[in-house]
């Protein structure tokens, strides 16, 4: 079931009594103490690497509750960077921000952030598809010779990125992931990533989701090797309908679809200022997020 758009979206954050410690495209993170930060997540939505001036409605609710699902699903295998997602448990600051903060928002451990994101891939698409098409391989590895867009690999590839604050992160190969962090945390990072990723994407795929490739970011807390941020989420990942599936094609997905569709159609030159969208845009683009959380958890978002 999806919510009714009636709420206003919001695009913006301001809490006087806290110190913003980061912006990014979606969430404002900001710092509670030395040792905790609240991270909220706006309906900011980005395109071709600029943030829109239209919000989509629910859109951080799904993305802080579907990373509170997976942090729960995944808790055996690896440590998690969440305090709470009860206001009512926040410090006292901000507990009079609790309509505004319930349900996309999360209290967090601070963690020493590796440099590197985590990208996991189990079929071949978008930015990967295209290596692949040009040289045989992707971020290094060799691949099987001709495979079709959307075409499930042989097994599950480790792709490093680095991480960019501003437009596309960039693949590398692993030999400069370990350059940058050292051999040990980087085996470490590649063996758990595709730890996560084979269980929840077994799971997805029981529920009608193929989770075609995802990125993790993990940190260094007490509790050693810590992920953190979000987790397996629309924005995070590729998710796609199983009984759709259909390789040797772009699929049809569970997040921005709708939203790149129509700046496809407006040939929107993808220079600022970028434009806004039609409410029926941004209507189903909600419901497509929303749809992809209750259809993995089973549960009606908390709105």
């Amino acid at each position: 079931m999806t919510p009714e758009l009636l709420d206003p979206v919001v695009l913006q954050t301001d809490f006087p009594e806290l110190e913003l410690h980061a912006s990014g495209k979606v969430r404002d993170v900001y710092r509670l103490d030395n040792e905790h930060l609240l991270f909220v997540a706006t309906d900011r939505i980005s395109a071709f690497d600029y943030v829109l001036a239209t919000g989509i409605p629910h859109k951080g609710r799904v993305l802080t509750q579907i990373s509170l699902f997976w942090f729960d699903f995944l808790r055996d295998l690896v440590p998690n960077h969440l305090v709470t997602a009860d206001v009512t448990r926040y410090p006292a600051t901000v507990r009079s921000y609790a309509d505004l903060l319930r349900g996309r928002s999360m209290m967090v451990i601070r963690a020493e952030m590796v440099p590197v994101e985590c990208v996991v891939r189990g079929y071949i698409s978008g930015s990967a598809w295209k290596e692949y098409k040009a040289s045989g391989r992707v971020c290094g590895i060799d691949l099987p010779k001709g495979l079709k867009e959307s075409d499930e690999l042989p097994e599950p590839i480790f792709t490093p990125a680095t991480k960019a604050t501003t437009g596309h992160d960039e693949n590398i190969p692993s030999a400069e992931m370990t350059r940058l962090i050292g051999p040990e945390l980087s085996r470490e990072l590649r063996d758990i990533s595709l730890k996560i990723y084979t269980k929840a994407s077994e799971y997805a795929r029981q529920k009608g989701i193929i989770i075609a490739d995802t990125k993790f970011e993990f940190g260094r807390t007490a509790a050693g090797i810590t992920l953190a941020d979000e987790v397996l989420t629309p924005d995070s990942s590729r998710f796609w309908p199983a009984e759709k599936y259909q390789p040797g094609k772009a699929q049809e997905s569970f997040d921005k679809q709708y939203v790149r569709d129509y700046l496809e159609e407006i040939r929107w030159n993808k220079q600022p200022p970028a434009p806004a969208l039609p409410l029926e845009v941004a209507r189903k683009t909600s419901e497509k997020y929303v749809e992809a959380y209750h259809q993995l958890t089973g549960r009606e978002l908390d709105v």
